[in-house]
């Protein structure tokens, strides 16, 4: 029967081992790695660097790294901006030798520019007429039907057909050629002729009425400043011939027949427009010159 110092020595290992269980269990819990081990280990697992401080991630959006302006959406205002508006084209510029009108439409809506109708001559009364200006435009190109209407409805201010340059009856105009640095002419009064072709037609210069007359050459001379009353049957013919196809197009032909129809005190508007035979035109022409001569006392 075993004794009491048995059961001593037996019971001496197991309660080391309990001892050593108790230690082994009071141990801390090992500390969960941080942020910067985990991207250290799962960056370089093998690698025995010392820990270093890692650059922070970018900015994310959208579960997406923001790489610069290109990826950044676009934000659409509210309230657009009104498109700024385009300057619109001057109807009037000078380019040294005196005003031009570029626009004729436009200058006829200016209050500024255009002078009005001068409705207390009856003569310019008549013409100032919307109907003349549409049956105008039934025989010549729009441009050119604006300015002769312009012309022959206004007492003074007159808009050359050729080269579109703006003036007033008695005027100085300089020469075409003149750029303004050229010394300064004296002035002096147009001939009587060129003042005469001024009032019937607005051609401005001779160089202007030989631009208009291209198509009929012969008649460059007997019909400069003339007026119907004052032609003779040569130029009559000569006019009333076939053209010589010197100015093509329609701005070429457009001005050789307000150059014929300019003669004319009534612009020839009678017989083509209104249906007048060759017999009543007589009367109506007499008539026509007896009112010019009662405007003009």
């Amino acid at each position: 029967m075993p004794g009491p110092s048995n059961i001593k020595k037996k019971r001496k290992p197991r309660s080391k081992s309990q001892k050593r269980g108790k230690q082994a269990n009071t141990k801390p819990p090992p500390s969960p790695p941080s942020r910067f081990h985990r991207d250290e280990d799962s960056s370089s697992p093998l690698s025995s660097s010392p820990i270093r401080l890692l650059t922070p991630r970018r900015y994310a959006r959208d579960s997406g790294f923001y790489r610069g302006e290109a990826d950044e959406p676009k934000v659409e205002l509210e309230c657009e901006a009104e498109p700024l508006p385009i300057p619109q084209r001057p109807f009037i510029h000078d380019p040294g030798n005196g005003p031009r009108v570029r626009d004729t439409r436009a200058f006829l809506e200016s209050k500024f520019f255009a002078q009005p109708p001068a409705l207390d001559i009856p003569l310019c009364a008549e013409f100032a007429q919307e109907e003349v200006l549409q049956m105008l435009m039934t025989v010549l190109p729009e441009e050119i039907a604006l300015i002769l209407w312009y012309n022959k409805s206004r007492a003074t201010s007159r808009i050359c057909p050729a080269c579109q340059r703006l003036y007033r009856l008695g005027d100085v105009l300089p020469d075409h050629l003149d750029d303004g640095t050229s010394k300064p002419k004296i002035e002096t009064r147009p001939s009587p002729q060129l003042e005469r072709e001024q009032t019937l037609s607005g051609l401005c210069s001779p160089v202007c009425f030989v631009v208009a007359s291209f198509n009929y050459p012969g008649a460059i001379r007997s019909a400069w400043g003339r007026a119907e009353d004052e032609l003779d049957d040569h130029t009559w013919a000569l006019l009333n011939g076939p053209e010589e196809g010197n100015a093509l197009g329609d701005v070429g032909m457009g001005l050789g027949m307000l150059m014929k129809m300019t003669r004319l005190h009534d612009l020839g508007l009678a017989q083509l427009c209104l249906g007048l035979d060759v017999e009543d035109m007589d009367d109506y022409r007499t008539h026509v010159h007896r009112t010019v001569e009662v405007s003009i006392v």
